[in-house]
């Protein structure tokens, strides 16, 4: 079917994937803390330091790595990729069932 919208659609996403190549897995996780020096400006516990980090599952279990600052904006994009993908992977899925369902009621 030449003209069919679902199989245009399910073709552009497909070809988008090597867009995905550089996605990473997890969440993205800012925390305000203290370093633990007593003569920082962060001991009065309002001006604290900022530590990113990754958090995700390996071997199912959660582990958690430190970002440097100058990494942070391309480990967002990277870990927002990952969430693009999964949307197009979603609206792979529904078309493909939409064409199954299509093909099973004229079986």
């Amino acid at each position: 079917m030449p003209g069919d919208p679902d199989l245009r659609l399910r073709g552009q996403l497909i070809r988008r994937l090597g867009w995905f190549r550089d996605m990473l897995p997890g969440s993205f996780v800012e925390n305000k803390r203290s370093c633990g020096r007593p003569n920082c400006h962060c001991a009065d516990g309002k001006s604290l330091h900022t530590q990113y980090q990754i958090s995700v599952l390996i071997d199912g279990q959660p582990k958690t790595f430190h970002i440097p600052k100058d990494m942070v904006d391309q480990v967002r994009q990277k870990i927002a990729l990952r969430q693009r993908f999964e949307a197009a992977a979603a609206a792979i899925c529904k078309i493909n069932l939409r064409r199954f369902l299509k093909e099973r009621e004229k079986s």
